[in-house]
């Protein structure tokens, strides 16, 4: 199996793509906007994936986060507010907060499962600082590294109800980034005591089964590389401090943080200590040079993918219901904050 996670070009595999994938046994793969068209084309899409491999549970992943951050939108699947809110809400109650956290978490989720999608990435456990880029912003769950791990731990249990496995991310912390690593490195001057901080949420939620790296130059741990790249970062602060024992994915290996071709980034993610090499964009020589670059996935690498997908679910096309009183008790809890 290869250590990748791959886009696909449209809402239905192309012949090319087709043979392309079934030689080189992705690990697993990342569905976008232009995979998505309605409840049926969905559906038979990840059903096909799965054929394909002939794995009932295979990695399926999508950016389905709620506000400005979703690949499935209205007027198909209904819509989802940002995790903001149920920061805004802990102000006033805290209890409140978490379940509407985990009530919105398992309503999405069931729209995920019904599509036959098996992990969302979220939620973010980036504890947001001021100055920040605004790239994180009301996609976080607070200020405060208790709030966010309450909140983060929430959202993992609600996505789980539904028989979908979150992704806590951007792993050591993205909230103090002054640019947005889309376009640009950002480098962060912080000292080791300053970022203890960062490292409580991802601590607290250590036990998660899989985390997606940060494309950030931590000066305090390593100032040559970001995250992602840092055999340091990942052995001493991902699986040692933190003690992040899971599966482990690069953040998107397009963003312009990174330098150097796609295949050369995949293969020093996976060199640092990444499980998983991100690509999202589905081109495909991109892909094919990723195959070539990559070695096989380790042993450790697919035991960790196993533990990460053994409770997956697929749900059957009738939760509508479930779902619409999830989102009812959801938007109750949050009209006490209004």
């Amino acid at each position: 199996m290869l250590p990748a996670i791959f886009g696909l070009s449209g809402p239905v595999l192309t012949a090319h793509e087709r043979a392309f994938f079934r030689e080189a046994d992705p690990a697993g793969y990342i569905l976008f906007g232009r995979n998505v068209v309605d409840h049926a084309q969905l559906r038979a899409l990840t059903d096909d994936l799965r054929n394909l491999h002939g794995r009932e549970r295979l990695l399926i992943a999508i950016d389905q986060e709620g506000g400005r951050v979703a690949r499935m939108k209205p007027p198909v699947w209904g819509p989802y507010p940002p995790q903001g809110v149920f920061d805004r809400l802990y102000d006033l109650a805290p209890a409140s907060a978490i379940e509407a956290a985990r009530a919105n978490a398992e309503a999405l989720g069931l729209d995920l499962s019904e599509a036959g999608i098996t992990v969302d990435c979220l939620p973010l456990l980036d504890v947001r600082q001021p100055g920040a880029d605004d790239v994180i912003g009301d996609r976080a769950l607070g200020t405060e590294p208790l709030r966010v791990a309450a909140l983060g731990r929430a959202v993992l249990d609600g996505l789980a109800r539904a028989g979908v496995m979150g992704v806590v991310k951007h792993i050591p912390g993205h909230g103090r980034a002054t640019t947005d690593s889309h376009k640009r490195l950002p480098t962060v001057t912080a000292s080791v005591d300053e970022l203890e901080i960062d490292l409580a949420p991802f601590r607290t939620l250590a036990h998660a089964k899989i985390a997606m790296t940060a494309h950030v130059r931590f000066i305090a741990w390593d100032d040559t590389v970001p995250a992602t790249l840092s055999s340091r970062i990942i052995a001493d602060v991902v699986r040692g401090s933190i003690g992040f024992g899971g599966l482990l994915l690069s953040d998107d290996l397009d963003m312009e943080a990174l330098t150097g071709t796609i295949p050369e980034r995949a293969a020093r993610a996976v060199a640092a200590g990444c499980d998983l090499a991100l690509n999202c964009w589905g081109r495909m020589d991109d892909m094919m040079g990723m195959a070539a670059a990559l070695p096989a996935l380790t042993e450790l690498g697919a035991q960790r993918l196993a533990d990460a997908l053994e409770a997956t679910d697929i749900a059957p096309l009738d939760a509508e219901a479930r779902r619409a009183a999830l989102c009812y008790k959801r938007d109750a809890l949050l009209a006490l904050g209004a």
